[in-house]
């Protein structure tokens, strides 16, 4: 296949495969294209071969519900451990078992969540935590239009109301990954994909509330460790789609981070190192 047509089929344009046959025989082969008629941009061989037989891509069929839930396997196991340790520290602080779980229903933040419990345990006013929570989380608002950028025409938004709510730092790594890799964009996917995590973390919550408050205090160095899961899960997620023209961006953005976390605080640095991040990438475009 010519580069540029694989270069097409990566971006998720192309609708059909095409198996085409020589003029001169020697058996069958592969092309790609994106219309019925002739590919609109053919290899030097494949401008003497005549279409032989349509089939559809294979990235089309991989891309339902199922398939999406096979994708939140890895977010999956790495929610639930901390998802528990939530748990148990709710509990710990006094919140019921339910109020745990509505936590997690409703927030569905890992950090914001443990943030949650340590202003309600300083006494901090509602008003405070809920804006400091939004604050947090503002990166998100990003998710979903990037996500349609990369998706380019399959980009379909008419259940976005739905699957948007499961668009945490990992699902949108995840599925930007697999659009990035030539997965067809899809509805049903992205579905998938957020409720295999959304359950891994109500349920390792739900464990957690089980558990108890002192479920973990025997084991300091494993509930420090989880701490630093959640941001090793996306880092591992964002280096499997790295570009060398995205590391000057990531460098700037991650620059301005670290410049507002210290000199500011922690919400200060991500909302810095998104703006950042996002002016350095129209500059270089």
């Amino acid at each position: 296949m010519h580069s540029r047509c694989r270069r097409v089929a990566r971006r998720g344009y192309e609708g059909f495969i095409f198996r085409l046959r020589p003029a001169f025989g020697n058996g069958p082969s592969f092309g790609c294209a994106l219309s019925g008629e002739a590919c609109p941009l053919p290899c030097g061989a494949a401008r003497s071969w005549r279409v032989f037989r349509v089939e559809r891509s294979l990235s089309q069929d991989k891309s339902g519900f199922a398939s999406g839930l096979v994708t939140a396997l890895p977010i999956a196991l790495g929610y639930f451990p901390i998802a528990f340790a939530f748990g148990v520290a709710a509990t710990k602080a006094g919140f019921s078992g339910a109020e745990a779980v509505m936590l997690s229903v409703v927030i569905y933040a890992g950090a914001s969540q443990f943030l949650a419990l340590a202003l309600v345990a300083s006494g901090a006013p509602l008003l405070v935590a809920a804006f400091t929570l939004v604050a947090m989380n503002l990166r998100h608002v990003l998710y979903g239009p990037a996500l349609m950028r990369a998706a380019g025409a399959d980009g379909a938004r008419r259940l976005a109301w739905g699957w948007a709510w499961g668009l945490t730092d990992e699902v949108f790594g995840a599925a930007l990954g697999e659009v990035a890799r030539g997965r067809r964009f899809s509805e049903p996917f992205m579905f998938g994909i957020g409720i295999g995590a959304y359950a891994a973390w109500v349920s390792g919550t739900a464990v957690g509330t089980l558990a108890g408050g002192g479920a973990l205090q025997d084991y300091p160095a494993v509930e420090a460790g989880l701490g630093f899961m959640l941001p090793a899960l996306f880092l591992a997620l964002l280096l499997s789609i790295l570009t060398r023209a995205a590391v000057p961006v990531i460098g700037v953005a991650g620059v301005a981070t670290v410049a507002g976390t210290l000199a500011v605080s922690p919400t200060v640095g991500i909302l810095g190192g998104m703006v950042a991040g996002a002016l350095a990438g129209l500059v270089r475009k």
